[in-house]
């Protein structure tokens, strides 16, 4: 057994393969009571030696993919996990940010654990923060955005508290995919976590992100399901899980309301919301201005985003000439694509307007703000039905490659798997630990390493859809009409 003193109080975690392990450490108060729907409030100190040895409770999560039955109960949602290869000091440290649509996550899956990425010296840290209804609905009286604000509490926490596990708080990486990719840029763009980072890498960044208008009308439409109004004084007494259903049974109904437009087609009821406090700009916008200009930044995508969905949806060979079509005038309108069959146009605009070009294009805004970005794409597709997509990077980075939801689109793990996992694993860690991982992004040469069953770095693979896209300014998604 290992102790540590932080914020709060004494923790007592365990030594695990030879790495020290923590696990559930709050780094903020329980959100719920005077605190619900409140920006972070400080930790509460407890007595003696607390056990830090099982993940803390998460919070509540939709019922998507089982998610709302995982894990421990408890109010205790705000916690923090850390895995250290030295508790002597000086190391680097890797924040990860987990994705889940902000509408599910939890930091303590198998597949976030992180045994193996500590192993190449760096101290790992993963964190719950509130997602769904509790965590980016927009409430009339409470601040906005309060997920990103948990992670702006979790980050400070690391800076305050990571010596004590060998850290070193100037030199902390946040990494995060999917909507934990959204969640680095906005802390890119987010003036409160401004010097909690050094480093970032942003991996499938979905476009997705809320004007006031359109997360307060998806608000009042969750708020009606149980004949309430969205306001903090209305919704603060009502159950986690009362609340977490009603916006489920609008997520299910999203279709309905055309008024949200591509939201309302992909089913996305949450995102981060351009509020012009919490978040002051798109993140876009923001690295254009050189928010980002002393983070280095690493950006990237899988080359079959969609797929993942397309399987989950059940619509591999199952797309037609319709709905290729469709997918073009709602995700890609006045964009002009090439000759394709309907599967391979469905997929590439879908790929392109949730991930593909965000990443890329935040990548080449961090670059016009005078900042350094290098790209990256995996092209790696160890299993014919799921091919590159979207969160086969989760596995491999991690190195949890049998562990896991995510392990599923890896299927057999094989040789290839394991040295493309170790190569990526390398790439990330050395990243943190302060070297360049390849060359840097640029106009003239667009330099992207590509990881496939060999790596190479070349101009940027996906030269057409970048072409198409070149012109497209990714802004906050308003209510159609106004």
């Amino acid at each position: 057994m290992v102790e540590a003193r932080v914020t709060g109080g004494t923790v007592r975690g365990t030594v695990e393969a030879g790495t020290a392990v923590f696990r559930g450490i709050p780094f903020a108060a329980p959100p719920l009571g005077e605190n619900r729907f409140a920006a972070p409030r400080p930790v509460v100190p407890w007595d003696g030696v607390r056990e830090a040895v099982s993940f803390g409770p998460p919070p509540p999560q939709a019922a998507v993919f089982g998610m709302d039955g995982i894990g421990a109960s408890g109010d205790e949602w705000l916690t923090v996990n850390v895995w250290s290869p030295d508790l002597s000091g000086g190391l680097p440290v890797m924040v990860w940010i987990q994705g889940g649509g902000y509408t599910v996550g939890m930091s303590g899956l198998p597949e976030y654990d992180g045994t193996r990425l500590a192993a190449d010296g760096v101290v790992v840290v993963t964190f719950n923060y509130r997602v769904g209804v509790e965590g980016f609905l927009q409430v009339d009286g409470a601040p906005a955005n309060r997920g990103l604000l948990d992670q702006v509490a979790a980050l400070e926490w690391v800076n305050a508290n990571i010596r004590a596990f060998g850290g070193d708080p100037d030199r902390v990486t946040v990494f995060g995919q999917s909507a934990g990719g959204g969640s680095v840029a906005a802390l890119l763009a987010m003036p409160r976590a401004a010097g909690l980072f050094g480093r970032a890498i942003a991996s499938s960044v979905p476009g997705v992100f809320f004007a006031p208008d359109l997360a307060a009308d998806i608000a009042s439409v969750c708020a009606a399901e149980l004949g309430l109004r969205a306001t903090a004084a209305d919704l603060s007494t009502v159950e986690p899980e009362l609340l977490t259903a009603a916006g489920d049974e609008v997520m299910a109904k999203m279709t309905r309301f055309p008024r949200w437009g591509q939201a309302a087609h992909k089913r996305i009821p949450f995102a981060p919301v351009v509020d012009g406090d919490v978040l002051p700009v798109t993140p876009w916008e923001a690295l254009r201005a050189g928010a980002g200009r002393s983070v280095a930044l690493v950006a990237g995508h899988t080359r079959d985003e969609q797929r993942l969905l397309s399987v989950l949806d059940g619509l591999v060979g199952q797309i037609t000439a319709e709905q290729a079509a469709q997918a073009l005038e709602v995700f890609a309108p006045g964009l002009v694509y090439p000759a394709l069959a309907p599967e391979e146009l469905f997929e590439a605009v879908c790929s392109d307007w949730l991930f593909r070009m965000p990443s890329l294009h935040l990548a080449e805004a961090q670059v016009a703000g005078g900042g350094r970005a290098h790209v990256y794409e995996v092209t790696f597709a160890p299993t014919e039905t799921f091919r590159a997509c979207h969160g086969l990077d989760v596995p491999l980075v991690f190195g949890n490659l049998g562990r896991g939801g995510t392990a599923a689109v890896l299927g057999e793990v094989t040789a290839a798997t394991e040295e493309v996992s170790a190569r990526m694993r390398t790439a990330w860690s050395g990243f943190a630990i302060g070297g360049d991982p390849w060359p840097a992004h640029d106009s003239a040469h667009r330099l992207t390493r590509v990881f496939g069953v060999q790596d190479e770095v070349v101009a940027y693979p996906e030269e057409v859809s970048r072409q198409i896209w070149e012109d497209h300014v990714i802004d906050v998604m308003s209510v159609l009409g106004e």
